[in-house]
């Protein structure tokens, strides 16, 4: 059998310590210069540059390396920037920082661009705004540049971008309406001459990503390709288009046309469509097998995948390619680092650059069946497969099994719960809340490094959070807040914080994966049946209420986010393992209650998220997920508050089933959109009471009164007011409490002036 190639769609850019990350917030702060921030990511990208050589990458990809997101990249490198971001002519570095952040070291400030979810992932883009007199043209060098360092260094590229109709689908048309399609030939254009320059660098291979392909796109957006790529094959250099996150077969007429030299398939989350790419694959083109998941953490099931697509590769030979299902972007760096694991455990799990080296293994067991490392690849695969099925717990799998309808149920409509709620509660018009984080402090970090560390008892450690929670509660009444949070002083991540309390999760050190920005999370690893072996948030929610007469809110995340959010194992349904979250959930939320807790918030973020790319397969999704949701809630008695938030998700193809959710009270972002979020909410007529966020927390910028009332003031021309609560759109965890508090301040004065003028 001929060698096969093994590819890189991409790479993690933070660095397995984080040092991206670290960096840009230097940067931001003006503690370091551009130049010193430029150097840690060069070391970076030139770090993770070997590592993919050394595992036997041939082309190495370059252009996935952002210092914010590489969609805003792109919009930087073809000159699609808003003017409110400008600073003269040039687009730099802070450019694109002012489009994220709305700040950056030089420029004036401005309100930040919009952020969504990529697809069906939790990695943040910044959504591009285009105008109808919108002009491209190469801008920002920075993809040039890296092509460059890696050459200088030896290596042989494969560039990286996202693909015009993707970039399109994803842009957000400003101003005067008008149809964004219609730009499409000067973007094209564009492309053309960033692919005549790889062409001058001596570049062969571009991967154009087109995710959109694996959603199911009309008639007019599938006309589109095959003029657009028959335009940019003629700037000779090799073409691979590349989509993943789901099946592209309903296409498959489509791609099989298009003068592409290469096509890469996400074969993980639709093995099944392999036979037919490979049956119409032409002669000198290349398919490129996208057999390990770049989404999730678990080592692969080698010898299954070898048995899978041993027929294709024996009949294509030098035509496949090996590669992750995506880019290995939502997958932490290095398992090397991660020394403090349980063995068993560790034995599970592969990050980006084992996966690597998986494909080195795969490798080995199709060209090598029978040589001594293919056989010893296969018996630790039989090996990870046995100790899983070992792990089972019975009784979690038995309650799970014993759910009932009325499990699902609150013991009456929200007409009937509102009014005791209203009762019970006697909160004013327009009630003021946050969403639950208040300002994670260094002192704060601080003091759980030194716990962690072991250098301060847990009695001195928890001491010291009250005093936080303490301040937190202070600060808040002082500020005239109506329902408080206790600020989770004590929690690191609002679901690695969970994932450490529950039986049958485990958690890393360094497991981080990029957000947005220079935000990273550490997800939990759900490794078997999870369940709760004592409470959670108990303690802290009991104390902070002692704290004062207002109602504070017990604050948990749910369970479809926890799924989400986490690592979670493959060899069960993705609905089992929700269920028995919530059941762990569950049994949390009657403790709170039980114990006087008058509004708990299980926050739903990540609901959206797991939506299929087919609109066709949502149901099946939603079903499920609203379930769990209902599931987590339906323990309480009427008169308690049942809150859930979420955040950067667009509402209107799944109203119908947040409002089959039946939370009392949804919090959602909506004050980067302007409040066009809540459209979904108005059309739908919500029957229940809604939180629009009215102040940014994603961007350093404090907003005014002025212009909180202007968004409450359009809230309320799409809902009731009597339906409305004022709060920021998200956690305060990762702002100052110089930005918090006169933020707050003006919110709670705008929310009494429309009191006011209300009466």
């Amino acid at each position: 059998m001929q060698t096969i190639n093994i590819a890189s769609l991409g790479f993690p850019r933070i660095g397995r310590q984080r040092e991206l990350k670290f960096a840009l917030e230097q940067y931001w702060r003006q503690e370091i210069t551009p130049a010193a921030l430029h150097e840690v990511a060069s070391t970076l990208r030139q770090t993770h540059w070997q590592w993919q050589a050394d595992a036997g990458v041939s082309l190495l990809p370059v252009g996935d390396f952002a210092y914010y997101d590489q969609v805003l990249t792109l919009s930087a490198t073809i000159n699609a920037i808003p003017a409110r971001h400008r600073d003269g002519d040039k687009v730099d570095l802070d450019t694109l920082f002012r489009v994220a952040r709305g700040r950056a070291p030089t420029g004036a400030a401005s309100s930040a661009s919009q952020m969504k979810k990529y697809f069906n992932s939790n990695y943040h883009y910044i959504v591009p705004e285009l105008s109808q007199n919108q002009t491209f043209s190469i801008a920002y060098e920075q993809l040039f540049d890296e092509v460059e360092q890696a050459k200088a260094l030896g290596h042989q590229v494969k560039p990286v971008l996202l693909g015009p109709l993707s970039y399109l689908y994803l842009a957000k048309c400003e101003g005067q309406a008008f149809d964004k399609l219609s730009l499409l030939p000067q973007l094209i254009e564009v492309y053309q001459a960033i692919l005549a320059r790889f062409k001058a660098q001596g570049v062969t291979w571009v991967q154009l990503d087109e995710p959109i392909l694996a959603l199911e796109l009309t008639p007019e957006w599938q006309a589109l390709f095959a003029a657009t790529y028959a335009s940019l094959s003629r700037a000779q250099v090799k073409l691979l288009l590349a989509s993943y996150y789901g099946s592209v077969a309903h296409h498959h007429e489509l791609i099989a046309n298009l003068a592409v030299a290469g096509i890469h398939l996400d074969l993980v989350s639709a093995p099944e469509q392999l036979s037919l790419f490979a049956s119409s694959l032409q002669p000198e083109q290349i398919l490129s097998l996208g057999v390990i998941n770049g989404r999730n953490v678990w080592a692969a099931e080698l010898d299954k995948i070898a048995a899978d697509i041993a027929p294709v590769v024996a009949d294509l030979g030098k035509q496949i390619w090996l590669a992750p299902s995506c880019s290995l972007l939502h997958s932490p760096v290095d398992l090397d680092v991660e020394t403090e694991l349980d063995t068993a455990l560790r034995q599970q799990l592969s990050f980006a650059k084992q996966k690597l080296n998986e494909l080195s293994q795969l490798r080995t067991l199709l060209i090598e069946p029978d040589s001594e490392a293919a056989r010893a690849t296969a018996e630790r695969c039989r090996a990870r497969r046995e100790a899983r099925q070992q792990a089972a717990n019975l009784q979690v799998n038995e309650r799970v099994a014993g759910l009932t309808t009325g499990d699902f149920e609150r013991q009456s409509g929200f007409a009937q719960r509102q009014v005791l709620q209203q009762q019970r509660l006697r909160l004013p018009l327009l009630p003021t809340t946050t969403i639950g984080s208040f300002p994670q402090t260094p002192a704060i970090r601080g003091l759980r490094s030194r716990w962690r560390k072991g250098e301060l008892t847990e009695a001195a450690y928890i001491a010291q959070l009250q005093g936080v929670t303490r301040d937190t509660i202070q600060r808040q009444l002082k500020l005239g807040i109506d329902v408080l949070v206790h600020g989770e002083a004590e929690r690191n991540d609002m679901v690695e914080y969970f994932g450490e309390q529950l039986d049958g999760v485990g958690f890393t050190q360094f497991g981080w994966v990029q957000s947005y920005g220079s935000r990273c999370v550490k997800p939990p690893l759900i490794y078997g049946d999870v369940s709760r072996p004592k409470p959670m948030t108990l303690d802290w929610a009991t104390y902070a209420q002692s704290l004062t007469d207002n109602p504070v809110k017990g604050m948990l995340t749910g369970p479809v986010t926890i799924l989400h959010w986490s690592f979670a194992r493959e060899d069960i349904s993705r609905e089992v393992i929700a269920n028995q979250l919530a059941l762990a959930i569950r049994d949390e939320v009657v403790d709170l209650q039980n114990a006087g807790i008058k509004i708990i918030q299980i926050d739903e973020p990540a609901f959206r998220e797991g939506l299929p790319l087919k609109q066709s397969q949502w149901q099946t999704y939603l079903d499920w997920a609203v379930n769990a949701f209902k599931l987590s809630a339906a323990g309480v008695k009427d008169d308690t508050q049942i809150h859930t938030h979420m955040c950067y998700s667009e509402f209107n193809a799944t109203i119908a089933s947040i409002a089959a959710m039946d939370a009392d009270v949804i919090t959602i972002e909506t004050s980067r959109s302007n409040m066009e979020l809540l459209n979904a909410f108005e059309d739908f007529d919500y029957p229940n009471e809604i939180g629009p966020g009215v102040y940014d927390i994603h961007s350093p910028n404090i907003p005014s009164v002025e212009q909180m009332v202007a968004l409450i003031d359009k809230a309320a021309t799409k809902i009731p007011v009597r339906q409305l609560w004022v709060n920021p759109d998200c956690g305060l965890k990762t702002r100052t409490w110089d930005e918090v508090e006169p933020a707050l301040q003006n919110m709670v004065t705008a929310t009494q002036e429309l009191r006011r003028r209300l009466g």
